[in-house]
């Protein structure tokens, strides 16, 4: 059973057993990640049936074990995709989500040519550099508070070589020189409610703590925080974008409306149609 697709079937049901959402998927990337191919080469190799030396079995091997146990797959191949970018991720940041996506498209036809961009709570940098990768032409800034993923943020700017300002710090009080020059502040905020355990284990044992919780029951504590900086940076006219829990789609926009000093305060739905993020723009 050393054929690609016989390898692929047994992984995939060993993940299947251990409860991982996505079994098929996740075993061909790790197998792309022990053969050093690609995805799409690993599933034209299942096809034909071609064999799979000792040695990528064997990486292979371990991977599913790890990734059986509910380690992230993005710990496991250390990169995670995001629009059209590869970043590099691993303990200490969390792992960006394919729905924080949104936020780019909501964020981009705001911002003009050689427009200011701040990403509050950065993480690994995902939704600041997928905007400089798009708008090479915009002023793009980014803070994060952790300084583990501070530092993965950093490795991300360097190895995709996108100038973007990184600083450490909290978004609460973060880049005061920019104050009312900004056009578009985006933020994927702590969120999770103080009392609520993640289901998922990837989540729960994974991804760091500081990049979950929003500081209070409901959750909303540091992202009304955030859009409380984020006022005092934008500019007249100038649009927030905030990632927010599915629960959320209510209790934040009308957070945020309380506090004053805006205006068209919107609630966007994913792609699966479920409340993902709230815009709303300083008058």
């Amino acid at each position: 059973m050393n054929d690609a697709r016989s390898l692929v079937s047994a992984a995939a049901a060993e993940l299947s057993a251990a409860g991982v959402p996505s079994p098929e998927t996740d075993t061909v990337m790790l197998l792309a990640h022990a053969w050093r191919r690609s995805a799409g080469e690993v599933r034209h190799a299942m096809i034909l049936q071609h064999d799979v030396d000792t040695d990528v079995r064997d990486r292979f091997t371990v991977l599913v074990e790890e990734r059986a146990r509910r380690t992230p797959l993005q710990h496991l191949t250390g990169t995670a995709g995001f629009r059209h970018l590869e970043l590099s991720v691993g303990p200490g940041v969390f792992v960006p989500r394919p729905e924080t996506e949104l936020l780019i498209d909501l964020a981009l036809p705001h911002l003009p040519r050689g427009g200011v961009l701040v990403d509050l709570c950065t993480g690994s940098g995902a939704l600041a550099f997928a905007v400089k990768q798009e708008r090479p032409d915009a002023d793009v800034h980014a803070v994060e508070l952790s300084d583990h993923a501070y530092a993965w943020a950093c490795r991300n700017r360097d190895d995709l070589r996108l100038d973007v300002e990184l600083t450490c710090g909290p978004a609460q009080s973060a880049f005061p020189e920019l104050a009312g020059a900004v056009d578009v502040v985006v933020s994927n905020p702590p969120y999770v409610p103080e009392d609520m355990v993640p289901t998922e284990p990837e989540v729960r044992d994974h991804d760091p703590q500081i990049a979950l919780f929003g500081g209070s029951c409901d959750g909303l504590r540091i992202p009304v925080e955030v859009a409380s900086r984020a006022a005092v940076l934008l500019r007249s006219g100038g649009l927030l974008v905030m990632e927010h829990a599915e629960a959320q789609g209510e209790s934040l926009p009308a957070a945020i409306a309380r506090q004053g000093g805006w205006v068209d305060v919107e609630d966007h739905p994913d792609l699966t149609g479920r409340p993902r993020a709230v815009t709303a723009r300083r008058p």
